[in-house]
Parts: C-alpha cells; sequence; structure tokens
C-alpha cells in the first residue's frame, strides 16, 4: 500500500532544504568527487556549492540550457553527471507513471563542445525512462514505450535494442505490482565496461487486467486497464536478458521458476565484473530469498545463498531508499558485499562474500539498523541510523566493517528526538536535520565524526531554547491485559481541564508498511482537519500495535503474519479500552480515523468492536483483501489457495453486519491501487443488513483524493463536519 502515515515531518524535511537536494530520487545530494561541494539547481541554474561556506558557481547557466531557436531554458527536473564529469543528463518535461514522474525528455549537456543534444529526438515526446550515461560515458540508453534504446553521444545515433515491447510484454521496466510493492522501475543495467545492458523484461500477457473507468472526461465512458494480479493470482513472469550494444544480440540468464505458483525477482545488478549478474530471488511467498548468480556467456545461474523465514523476508530497498532505483554496495574490489538480514531477531548488516560462503555480522546487538547511510570503505566504516532505546526516534551510529568493532553513537547525546543525515562521499562532512514533537525542523552542515557544526550550531541552539512543558503533546506506553507494551503519543486540548470529559480520536494505520509513532515535529497534524483539532477541544491520539515496522525486533514487525484485520484490530482495541479508563475522557465520543490500511484498520474497530468506537471515517480502505494484490496481500497473510480463511477473517467485509456506529466511508473511484470495486462490495454488504452509513465517492480521484479543483478542500469539509456533527469537540 502506498500511503505512508505520518509523512508530515518528511515534508518539512524537504520545504526546509528544496534547494540542496539533488535532482534525483530519494534524498541524496549531487556530491562533488571530492566530496566538499554540491550540486544543486538554483533559479534554474546548476550550481555548485561548497561546504562549508556555501560559496556558489555557476556550472550550467540559464543560457546554456536554452536549445538552439527557443527562448525558455530547459526546466531541470533531475540531473546527473557522466563518470568523467564531462557532460550532465537532464530530465525535463515529465509525466506521471502512477506514483512518479518517470517518464519524459532528456537532453545531454556537453561540457567540452558546449553542445545541448536531446536524446531519442525521434521518440513520442514525453516517452524516455531512466536514460543513463554508460560507465565510460560515450552512450545513453533508456527505455521508451516499453523497448530499449541506446544512443551514441558523439554521432547521436540511435539503435533499438528489444522490438517486442508492449503494455503486455514490458521491457527495462515493470508491471503494477513489482512498482508498487517492490519500488521496481528502473528495469536495466549497464555492465561495468559499456558493452551490454542486462535488463527485465515482465510477461503480464496472462495478468489479468483490472479496468477502471474514465466517466468524467467524456460523455461516453472510457476504460482504463491495468495489470493488477490480486492476491491467489500468479505473478506476472519474468526473464532476465543481457543484450549487446553493438550486435543488439540477447542472452537469457536461465532463471529457475515456479510453473506453478511462480516467483518473483526484485533485485538484480552486475557482480561487480563484466562476466556474472547477482540477482535476489524470492519464492511465491516471499518467505525464501536465494542469491544467484548468473553467467552471462552460457545464461547458467546457481545459488549462493539461502535465508528462510517462517514469515516474509523484506528485500533491501524495504530499509535502505538508496536500493530503490537500484544498487547494490561491494566491498573489497568486488570480493564481498554488504547484505541485512533479521535471522538473528533484529536486522543487522552482514559482509558477504562474493560466493556466498563466508559472512560476518557487522552490526552487533539488541537493536534494528533503520537505514544505511553511508559506506565510508576507505575509512573502514558503515553508517547507520538506529535507535536501540526509543523505537520512536533516530540516531546516527557507526560501526567498523570488518566486524570487530562496537557501535557508535555519532548524533550528540542532548539532542533527544529524530536525526537525519546525508553524508558526503568522503563522509567527512552530513547535512544534519533534526526535530522532536517540540522541536521545530532545524538543520545545518556538520562535521563527522565528531559532529561539529560547521554553520553556527543551529541544531543545538535550537534543542536549547525548545521547551517540551509548553507542547500539549506527550509520549507515553501502553500495556493491555495480555501484557502487550505499545508506544503512543497524546494531544490534550489547548485549554485543558483535567475535570472535564473530552472527546477522543484515534489515527490509525496498524498495518507492516507505516509507523504512526514517532517523535518527531508536527506528527499529531491532522492534514484533514480545518483548523487545529486541540483548539477545538479534541484528544488526539496514535498507537502502535505489533506489526509496524517499529525498531523492535524482527518478532515484532513479525507476528502478525496471516493475522492482518486480527492481531493488528485486537491490539489496538486492548489499548484502547486501558486508554478510556483515563478519567478526562468521554466514552460516549470515541472516534477513529485511517487512510488505506488505515481504513482498512478503522472499518474493522468498527465493525468489530462497536463497544468501543462510536464513529469512524475510512478513506481509501481495503475492505476485501481478497481484492488487493498479491505481492502485498500474500507477503503478509500468505497464499489463499492455502489458507484462505486467513484472507477472510482479516477483512472489514467479514464483519460490516455489525455496524453500529456512525460510518463515514470515501473512495476514488479511479484508485488504481485499492480498487472501487472493492468499496462497492462492502457497500453491498452493509446494504445487504441495512446498516445506515454515508459514502463519498470522488469521480476518477486515485488512491490519493487529490486530483481536480477543489478535491481536497471538499474531502477536508466533507471529513471535519462530520467528525464535529457525530463527536462533537469539546470538554463536558
Amino acid at each position: 500500500m502506498q500511503y505512508r502515515p505520518g509523512s508530515f515531518f518528511l515534508f518539512l524535511f524537504f520545504l526546509i532544504l528544496p534547494a540542496i537536494i539533488c535532482a534525483q530520487y530519494g534524498s541524496k545530494l549531487n556530491w562533488s568527487r571530492d566530496g566538499n561541494s554540491y550540486y544543486t539547481v538554483k533559479q534554474g541554474e546548476i550550481m555548485e556549492i561548497a561546504v562549508p561556506g556555501g560559496q556558489e558557481a555557476v556550472i550550467l547557466s540559464k543560457n546554456k540550457l536554452t536549445p538552439s531557436g527557443q527562448t525558455m531554458p530547459l526546466y531541470i527536473r533531475r540531473f546527473s553527471f557522466s563518470a568523467d564529469w564531462k557532460k550532465v543528463l537532464i530530465y525535463t518535461n515529465t509525466k506521471k507513471v502512477w506514483r512518479y514522474d518517470t517518464r519524459g525528455d532528456y537532453w545531454i549537456y556537453d561540457f567540452q563542445n558546449n553542445s545541448l543534444q536531446q536524446l531519442g529526438k525521434s521518440l513520442p515526446v514525453s516517452s524516455l525512462m531512466f536514460a543513463k550515461f554508460s560507465p565510460d560515458g560515450a552512450q545513453c540508453a533508456y527505455v521508451s514505450e516499453h523497448n530499449l534504446y541506446v544512443e551514441d553521444l558523439a554521432s547521436h545515433q540511435l539503435k533499438q535494442l528489444t522490438f517486442d515491447g508492449t503494455r503486455k510484454l514490458i521491457n527495462g521496466t515493470f508491471d503494477w505490482a513489482y512498482e508498487e510493492e517492490f519500488d521496481c522501475r528502473d528495469g536495466f543495467r549497464w555492465s561495468p565496461d559499456s558493452k551490454k545492458i542486462a535488463y527485465w523484461q515482465i510477461d503480464a500477457s496472462n495478468t489479468r487486467d483490472y479496468d477502471m473507468l474514465n466517466t468524467t472526461d467524456s460523455v461516453y465512458s472510457r476504460v482504463i486497464p491495468v495489470e493488477y494480479p490480486v492476491a491467489g493470482e500468479k505473478p506476472s513472469p519474468y526473464k532476465i536478458g543481457v543484450v549487446d550494444v553493438s550486435s543488439a544480440q540477447i542472452k537469457w540468464m536461465d532463471v529457475p521458476d515456479d510453473k506453478i505458483w511462480g516467483t518473483y525477482v526484485p533485485r538484480m545488478e552486475w557482480a561487480a565484473n563484466n562476466e556474472e549478474l547477482i540477482i535476489q530471488h524470492l519464492n511465491r511467498k516471499q518467505n525464501q530469498s536465494n542469491l544467484m548468480l548468473c553467467h552471462i556467456d552460457n545464461g547458467s545461474s546457481k545459488i549462493i545463498y539461502t535465508e528462510k523465514d517462517p514469515a516474509w523476508i523484506d528485500i533491501e530497498g524495504r530499509y535502505y531508499a538508496d536500493y530503490r532505483m537500484g544498487g547494490w554496495d561491494w566491498l573489497d574490489n568486488g570480493k564481498n558485499f554488504l547484505w541485512a538480514s533479521e535471522k538473528d531477531g533484529w536486522l543487522h548488516l552482514y559482509k558477504m562474500s562474493s560466493d556466498g560462503k563466508k559472512e560476518t555480522l557487522i552490526t552487533q546487538g539488541n537493536y534494528d539498523v533503520m537505514d544505511i547511510k553511508c559506506i565510508d570503505e576507505k575509512g573502514g566504516y558503515v553508517y547507520f541510523i538506529a535507535s536501540p532505546g526509543n523505537a520512536t526516534q533516530k540516531y546516527l551510529y557507526r560501526t567498523k566493517l570488518n566486524g570487530k568493532g562496537k557501535a557508535e553513537l555519532l548524533s550528540p547525546l542532548n539532542q533527544i528526538g529524530t536525526h537525519d543525515y546525508i553524508i558526503s562521499t568522503n563522509a567527512k562532512i552530513a547535512w544534519h536535520s533534526f526535530s522532536n514533537h517540540y522541536t521545530p525542523p532545524v538543520s545545518e552542515w556538520v562535521s563527522l565524526p565528531d559532529q561539529s557544526a560547521l554553520d553556527g550550531n543551529k541544531v543545538q541552539q535550537a534543542a536549547d531554547a525548545a521547551d517540551s512543558s509548553k507542547s500539549n503533546l506527550s509520549f507515553f506506553k501502553i500495556t493491555t491485559t495480555a501484557g502487550i507494551e505499545m508506544d503512543a503519543w497524546m494531544a490534550k486540548p489547548t485549554h485543558f481541564d483535567p475535570s472535564k470529559k473530552y472527546p477522543i480520536v484515534f489515527y490509525v494505520y496498524t498495518e507492516p508498511a507505516g509507523q504512526n509513532v514517532r517523535d518527531v515535529y508536527g506528527i499529531a497534524n491532522n492534514r484533514e482537519y480545518i483548523g487545529n483539532m486541540t483548539d477545538d477541544g479534541y484528544l488526539y491520539v496514535s498507537v502502535d500495535n505489533r506489526g509496524t515496522p517499529a525498531p523492535k525486533g524482527r518478532e515484532w514487525r513479525k507476528c502478525i503474519y496471516r493475522k492482518i484485520g486480527l492481531l493488528n484490530i485486537s491490539d489496538q482495541a486492548a489499548a484502547a479500552k486501558e486508554i478510556l479508563k483515563m478519567p478526562f475522557i468521554d466514552t460516549s465520543r470515541v472516534a477513529v480515523w485511517g487512510w488505506s490500511g488505515g481504513g482498512s484498520a478503522t472499518l474493522n474497530l468498527m465493525f468489530q468492536h462497536p463497544e468501543i468506537y462510536k464513529t469512524g471515517i475510512a478513506i481509501a480502505a481495503v475492505g476485501n483483501e481478497l481484492t488487493y494484490d498479491n505481492i502485498y496481500q500474500e507477503r503478509y497473510m500468505g497464499l489463499p489457495e492455502e489458507n484462505k480463511e486467513d484472507f477472510v477473517n482479516g477483512s472489514p467485509i467479514t464483519y460490516a453486519k455489525n455496524l453500529r456506529g456512525n460510518l463515514l466511508y470515501i473512495h476514488g473511484t479511479g484508485d488504481d491501487n485499492v480498487h472501487y470495486n472493492n468499496a462497492e462490495m462492502l457497500l453491498n454488504e452493509l446494504i445487504k443488513y441495512n446498516r445506515q452509513f454515508r459514502f463519498m465517492a470522488y469521480p476518477n480521484r486515485t488512491h490519493s483524493i487529490n486530483e481536480g479543483p477543489g478535491t481536497t478542500e471538499h474531502l477536508r469539509t466533507l471529513y471535519t463536519n462530520y467528525l464535529k456533527e457525530h463527536c462533537p469537540p469539546g470538554g463536558r
């Protein structure tokens, strides 16, 4: 599920750092080779900014970015340099492909001859995807309309490498499910010698379409098909090919597949040489991961490392953002690589030999590695985020790559909260950002590893000036009668009077894709509510149950296996019962709301525990788990062919007849993620049992329900009015 709760802090982080984030995916910087400066777009030009100091130099001016015969410079959406830094690749005129604008036009600026040339000029406008330089900087490869192309940058000769691409036979990129649930988008890789390209081919010809209907753009409806395998459907088959750039000859790798159940390959890279690929191969249940080497000459493959888990195995990109568009961290000139596993009960990093026969545990202790921030092979360290003592916070650590050191805390001890870092290529400088629930986001340049501020000690000054006593938001732990301890936060009314009783609103997500209880500024801001909930007299609360991706170890996260819709719901209800014992809560005014997985939880809480929750607002919810995509739902629930009863028992539709309270149910008819038919199935069940509710369908809106004039304001008004009507604010 794509909706991620608690994204307000991430929004603020990028809001305060718009000028220095590079035009690439993720939160990296376009660092210079020596790591002492970075490149960014400023006022439409590419600038080099020195660190520290901030001295600016124009690298590519608007004049040079203006194509011949045109008066306006190119708008730079993203950019990247060739390995020799003699050329820059500029991405512009972009279009969305489901979530991200991964389709557009590309231009090359050559610093040696001061020329600006468009790539793929003979191809349709805004049709190029994932263009990237060959390692030698002489060529660029890209995808257009499901086929691979390569272009010589000296002659600008364009060569088509694949010819069979269609909407259903996809070369160099992926189908909907791979993109949504594995973060797989860029589907091809240059060989280190620039002579070959390895790529995925996804065959969705037997994957059934979900037909969305566009009923608003003309008087006749238009069908929008999406290749979408629901839970219980076999995955789209894949092939891994290696195409020779000069001859366009393709060699297919012999990767094993289960002809009945199907398998997945979510990761593939060159194995630090020109002869082999390394892939991650998952079975259908995603509970066995095989790392395999494929020899490109004969296509043979062999398993070098196998890992199994009774629940599921997460792929690397779920905790390491740098891998989401491809990547594999090789060490010791390709003799070893970095790998992560939860096999000892915690998510830890290992140094794995290239043949898989030797592994060294790098991070040691009862904590989870939450994110990898830098691999400083020259210095012998890996920098990572962890929080051993508080699952709601984040801190920077480092440890030795040889596994012989202990984790060293680098974030200052007196800056309690959530830290993030963008570390230079030489691991000597970092852009450091910080906040907690009572300290607004603040950022600064720091040196590493001592974390000395380089531009005014801004974070420490902000931390010293902040006063937690002035915040009406508090973090606490709640223990259920079953002995389960969960993290929670509560925002109290602005003029709180403990002698009065107040309405309470629970904000939920509850599933493995999102953690709500995080110590960051703005975490309790409800963007759907017009005004301020606490000013109006609401208690606003969120609890993270078992199964949420908190850094509390494997068992915490994976005990929800085959129990989504049951364990998370029972945990939430049990926590609510304890919270409702607080003397200042009006138990007749209890509301719950959520979006996507949170919408599903809202429905289940309203249906399974009507004695607790009197009002619910569910947005873009999965009402029937059997309607959602196979990769996500089967990862956490198993296979419907083997345990369909778990899908049924966890689905809100099963309990719809129990509705007693006030329900507002909202869905977009153009939702490609949680399909509209899923909503109508639930509606029919509520109608069947004469359960009265309010429903709002947003025509042709997607999962985010933000398209079209007035949509966001309308949804917020609807949400706010309904909450105030059925769960009135204020102390009594």
